[in-house]
């Protein structure tokens, strides 16, 4: 009976470690698909951009967006003469992403259509459970060595 007792006591703190562990891996699950939605999502409208696609991208833009632009022959005409990279880019690598309350930043480093290599910084919203992008700045790359 004792020994039983003392196996009672022994498997709390392991339940605790198991429960800890288990709430880590699904923050970490949560993050994981986070990250996944937010990726997709650029990479769609990257496509669509590709494609001349102009309903596509628009569909991905934000609700601010379009008020700013307010059609999607607009918003691609925008695009293609002030985002040449992000409108054909040949070459794309997500970097990290950083949290900023409301909305998240996803630095993608991108190489346009000349071969210039260039960092953007995606703002994107969560909006009725999609990830729409809210602006993107973009900065020529630093070259490292």
């Amino acid at each position: 009976m004792k020994a039983r007792t003392g196996s009672t006591y022994a498997a709390g703190p392991i339940a605790v470690l198991l429960a800890l562990l288990a709430a880590a891996t699904s923050v970490s699950l949560q993050a994981e698909d986070k990250d996944a939605a937010i990726r997709n999502t650029i990479l769609l409208q990257i496509e669509a951009f590709a494609n001349d696609d102009d309903e596509a991208a628009w569909t991905i833009a934000s609700d601010g967006i379009k008020r700013r632009f307010g059609s999607s022959d607009v918003f691609l005409s925008m695009v293609r003469e002030a985002y040449p990279a992000v409108h054909r880019a040949s070459a794309i690598e997500f970097a990290e992403r950083v949290p900023h309350g409301p909305f998240e930043i996803q630095v993608v480093r991108l190489e346009g259509p000349e071969g210039k290599r260039w960092d953007a910084y995606y703002r994107m919203v969560l909006i009725d459970g999609e990830w729409k992008v809210a602006g993107v700045r973009v900065k020529p790359a630093e070259l490292g060595i």
